[in-house]
């Protein structure tokens, strides 16, 4: 049958458009050079071309010569060399800034023996080898590895001899990353907390495994990475399993794709061995030697091709002494099984010796007890001296003089650069406030929440940017989100995010204290646009308090919306989160009274959370670290980018995915994702349990029955000696009365069903109830009864703590009525917050 020409096209194109869609990443720059070589070599599935006379390259060099070798060499790539006798250097023109793979090979044997020659290579930023030789190498040939973020139009490599000797090189790699594949930013490790800008560091692969699976070619790689067999760095060999499963069966999604490692690496797996040993800590472990001297990225590839049915495989991930990540359920992440997942971490070598161990094992509280790992990469992390290799800088090791042109070079650069850029930021500022004059009756674009407003529909007190002339981004009839910050005036209050004023990190971005014009201090909360999560969370955090005004929630001062930045300022807590009086910090120890009150206040803040809208809120992440005091020591809830509305009148839950801090978590709405307020109920008594035994909600370093603060303290309470495992600060200093109820109370929130957990508000009655008896005590004269039933009469002020307080969240009136508290508890409640800027 005869095909039309434009059928013809037609065919052609979907062909095309078929491959295009299939293709792997195409690098902009790949350069793949023999170096001494006369002619092309073909290495790994890829062909290398000779140093001389490329286009895009140009060699500096006026004493080298090149040695080739017609014995057997370990692959065709060794063939040739080019060896230095001063120093040269390599100039790649480069297409496309960021990452790049910078792979360098060297075999000593080739014509000659290099085996003494020392070897130093350095960018122009960065130290690759220094004084390297292969007198003491274990190995015939060296390959090495590195990511360097290219952030100019050239890459120039530099070969250093030493000693009067010679250097050489027999192959270079130069070629692009996608930027997807190595990040800014990993979960760094003790302390636990996120660490941006990686970008300005040079990384060098020390392993990369292929767990549970053979050896990966660089030609069955997608960007010609090598991935090793895990077996011979494994602590116990009998301790892991290997599974397999088709690499076709992958399912590869927009975050994860085979430029994060290939279908092989994921299809295949290690397993624990015997998930029923005695020791449930560390089951799995990996042993690799490293050099203390630096930091490590660590990748941990994960893809469930074990489980035959969603939510079964929940488990524990350990680097070092480290609880990486605590009950990892790749399911809930991925939402299906064999979906792709990883996570970076930053981390050390271990303490006690120059290894770094990565371990898996099973949560204590997952059905079933087993894990997986499909994939691992360590990269060395440059130094503060930029290098890879010692502790040189690449200005100690070039002569000034061979330098000093390239130097004049950037300083011309930057000086041109700054000028473009003060022009470009000026240009950038019209078009801006010509935009926000043209947008009067529109929000901003950096928070499409549907809480919008314009000029229109706000009344008198709602706010009004007093430079633009715009209404805020969100406006409330009640001005919820207070005053308008200028940008200018954050720099100004955080001395331009000055990192000594730095207050802790979250999901969100970075929190900061600042001092305002009139001398108030401030928390300053800067969003972080590149993080999805940390948006989504912004987003609830500003709908929440939006809503609420109480005297033990943390309240919103204002925020900034300029320049596409997302800035909220809260009344700024003194004294920081609850968790650092407790323990990790050499603070003095609080006293049982005032555990009770700030226990209280936590306690009536979450029953306002619970009862005081129309329709619930469920926190959803109360913990110690969650709960902030003030210079007063007045306790107040903080941190609502987990929160969510809590079940209509004709509901009885929520459901939604589980979220939540380990250690914290409701164990029925783990398992069940139906969310309730009796949720937020078992995660405060898990404070209650931390903030009278003073140790983490989770220590997995602490023997099998002690590491869930929950279980074991409550094995304690139903024993009734709960006095055996409490602070030692407060032996002999509280009443036993007191803290019988105090025991009773957190025993009932730590119930396993919610229905069986007390409200918020039966909480907060019987903490105030203990700290009368704490109180009562104290002034009786009979110090030796430990029986509450000789005490005299206490008079119980009747519970009715919302009948004052309710906020009227549509009708503008956002307070609270500070003559209703509790007469009974401290006065430390009587505190009556500032309400500057609301």
């Amino acid at each position: 049958m005869e095909m039309k020409p434009w059928n013809l096209m037609f065919f052609v194109l979907v062909l095309f458009w078929g491959f295009r869609i299939e293709a792997s990443f195409i690098p902009a720059d790949n350069y793949l050079i023999a170096c001494g070589s006369s002619r092309n070599v073909t290495f790994q599935g890829r062909t290398f071309v000779p140093d001389s006379g490329h286009s895009s390259l140009s060699l500096k060099s006026g004493n080298s010569f090149v040695v080739g070798s017609n014995s057997s060499v370990p692959s065709p790539i060794y063939q040739s060399a080019r060896v230095f006798s001063g120093i040269a250097s390599y100039e790649f023109d480069i297409k496309r800034e960021g990452r790049h793979w910078i792979r360098l090979y060297f075999y000593p044997k080739s014509g000659q023996n290099l085996t003494s020659a020392p070897i130093t290579v350095v960018t122009d930023d960065f130290v690759l080898l220094d004084n390297f030789t292969f007198e003491n190498y274990n190995s015939s040939f060296l390959f090495k590895e590195y990511a360097i973020n290219v952030t100019s139009d050239s890459l120039t490599l530099t070969f250093i001899p030493s000693n009067g000797s010679v250097s050489f090189v027999n192959g270079i790699e130069v070629v692009s990353i996608p930027d997807t594949v190595l990040p800014d930013q990993a979960l760094g490790l003790n302390p636990s907390a996120p660490i941006s800008g990686l970008s300005e560091f040079a990384m060098e692969t020390v392993y990369r495994l292929n767990m549970g699976g053979p050896l990966v070619t660089a030609e069955n790689d997608t960007l010609g990475r090598k991935w090793e067999n895990d077996l011979k760095y494994l602590h116990v060999n009998s301790s892991a399993l290997n599974v397999t499963v088709n690499p076709a069966s992958i399912k590869y999604t927009v975050s994860v794709t085979p430029e994060t490692a290939p279908n092989s690496v994921y299809a295949t797996a290690e397993v624990m061995g015997d998930a029923n040993v005695a020791s449930m800590n560390f089951n799995v472990t990996w042993v690799f030697p490293v050099d203390p001297n630096f930091r490590y990225f660590v990748r941990a590839h994960f893809c469930d091709i074990v489980s035959q049915s969603l939510n079964t495989l929940v488990f524990n991930l350990y680097i070092n002494d480290d609880l990486a990540v605590a009950s990892l359920d790749l399911s809930t992440l991925t939402g299906d099984l064999n979906v792709p997942y990883y996570k970076d971490f930053i981390s050390n070598s271990s303490v006690e010796s120059d290894t770094l161990t990565v371990s898996i094992g099973p949560d204590s509280m997952a059905d079933i007890t087993n894990g997986t790992i499909n994939g691992l990469e360590i990269m060395k992390l440059s130094n503060d001296a930029g290098s890879l290799d010692g502790l040189s800088s690449v200005k100690n090791l070039i002569p000034r003089s061979s330098s000093k042109k390239s130097k004049i070079g950037i300083i011309i650069g930057c000086v041109v650069g700054a000028v473009v850029a003060v022009a470009l930021i000026g240009l950038c500022y019209c078009y801006m406030a010509a935009r926000r004059s043209e947008t009067t009756q529109q929000g901003h674009s950096w928070l499409p929440l549907p809480l919008y407003g314009n000029s229109l529909t706000m009344t008198k007190n709602s706010t009004i940017s007093q430079r633009s002339g715009t209404a805020s981004c969100i406006s409330l009839a009640s001005s919820n989100l207070g005053r308008f910050f200028s940008f200018q005036e954050i720099l100004d209050a955080t001395n331009k995010f000055d990192e000594s004023l730095l207050l802790g990190v979250g999901g969100f971005g970075r929190v900061y204290k600042g001092t305002l014009e009139d001398g108030t201090k401030v928390a300053v909360k800067r969003g972080n646009p590149r993080s999805e999560q940390g948006i989504a969370e912004f987003r609830t955090e500003i709908e929440m308090l939006s809503k609420l005004r109480h005297r033990h929630l943390v309240s919103l001062i204002g925020h900034c919306d300029e320049r596409s930045e997302m800035i909220l300022v809260y009344e700024y807590m003194a004294n920081g989160p609850l968790r650092s009086h407790l323990y990790g910090t050499d603070l003095p120890p609080l006293s049982w009274k005032q555990r009770l009150e700030i226990c209280i206040g936590a306690a009536r803040g979450l029953h306002y959370l619970h009862t005081g809208a129309a329709q619930s809120i469920i926190h959803r992440d109360v913990k110690t670290t969650n709960i902030l005091l003030d210079e007063n020591f007045v306790a107040k809830v903080a941190d609502f980018g987990l929160s969510k509305t809590g079940p209509a009148l004709d509901q009885t839950h929520v459901s939604t995915a589980v979220k939540g801090s380990f250690g914290y978590l409701d164990p029925e709405y783990f398992r069940r994702q139906q969310l309730t307020e009796k949720s937020d109920v078992y995660s405060f008594g898990v404070v209650l349990m931390e903030v009278l035994c003073t140790r983490p909600a989770l220590n997995p370093v602490l023997p099998r029955e002690q590491v869930n603060i929950a279980e074991w303290a409550m094995n304690w309470q139903k024993k009734g000696m709960l006095d055996q495992i409490m602070d030692s600060n407060l032996v002999g200093k509280v009443n036993p009365a007191s803290l019988k109820k105090y025991g009773e109370t957190a025993e009932k929130c730590l119930a396993e069903y919610g229905v069986d957990r007390p409200s918020m508000g039966d909480v907060l009655w019987n903490l105030e109830y203990a700290l009368q008896l704490e109180e009562t005590s104290s002034a009786l004269m009979e110090p030796d009864d430990n029986s509450t039933n000789h005490i005299p009469a206490i008079q119980l002020t009747p519970m009715e703590p919302f009948n004052n307080s309710v906020s009227m969240i549509d009708g503008g009136n956002s307070g609270t009525d500070d003559d209703a508290e509790d007469a009974a508890t401290s006065a430390v409640f009587s505190q009556i917050v500032n309400p500057r800027g609301r």
